[in-house]
């Protein structure tokens, strides 16, 4: 579910190392923005933080993104937040989050990438969506039953997560994504770290409620729909109805 068709495409994006980097740090400038400045208090920045320090972002950009999303340093941030609905070719419903500084020129820019994708179209879809809490985490101990780790957490159901699903996700853990209240991403995270749990995605997002059929040809295809709209600079999160 959700962007995982990326994941088969990990090859072509680590070629892009700088765009992956500014990705990285953008992220890190929204969650301060949206959560403070604080890693410890704000799940979201923390999973940020440790993603950029893995892909060898220096402390100092770490640290000017902090500032800059939290309003304290001499660059001040001032980003919207825009969602864009559409279908990828073969009818995979879409949700596309962008955080830009230029409304009026990320619209159409957006809806272009759609009308290029071959059968790709915008439209509503939201309704095939849940909108919930995702927090993606790894524990050395393999043995731990996630079921349990997923109640006592606070959350409201679990998917196991391998390595081949999330390269985060060190080989020989034991993965998973837990799903949850918006409103509980941030308690559930602090739960998992506080149990021995590495936290690597911490955010709100979109989980597809049923997905179309595809052969590989069609699954090719739409992954280079959805690798286009990735490589936008402002696109934040892409969320598909693949499997």
């Amino acid at each position: 579910m959700g962007r995982q068709w990326l994941h088969a495409k990990r090859a072509i994006v680590n070629l892009r190392k700088g765009q992956t980097v500014g990705k990285l740090v953008k992220e890190i400038t929204v969650a301060a923005k949206l959560g403070g400045g604080d890693p410890e208090g704000n799940a979201r920045l923390h999973a940020a933080v440790e993603k950029a320090k893995k892909a060898s972002v220096t402390r100092d950009v770490i640290e000017r993104g902090i500032a800059k999303g939290a309003g304290t340093g001499s660059d001040k941030m001032h980003l919207d937040h825009v969602v864009f609905e559409g279908y990828a070719p073969h009818k995979v419903a879409v949700i596309v989050e962008c955080m830009t500084d230029n409304h009026q020129r990320i619209t159409p820019e957006i809806r272009y990438l759609f009308k290029q994708g071959v059968l790709g179209t915008a439209g509503s879809n939201k309704f095939l969506f849940d909108h919930v809490g995702l927090v993606e985490a790894h524990h050395a101990d393999r043995s731990i039953d996630l079921e349990g780790v997923a109640i006592e957490a606070g959350a409201n159901d679990f998917e196991p997560l391998a390595h081949a699903q999330n390269d985060d996700i060190p080989e020989g853990t034991n993965g998973a994504r837990f799903i949850t209240e918006r409103t509980a991403v941030h308690a559930v995270s602090v739960w998992l770290k506080e149990h021995g749990w590495s936290v690597v995605t911490s955010e709100i997002g979109y989980t597809a409620k049923t997905f179309p059929e595809l052969d590989e040809a069609a699954r090719a295809q739409v992954g280079e729909f959805l690798q286009a709209l990735e490589d936008h600079d402002d696109v934040q999160r892409v969320w598909a109805a693949v499997k």
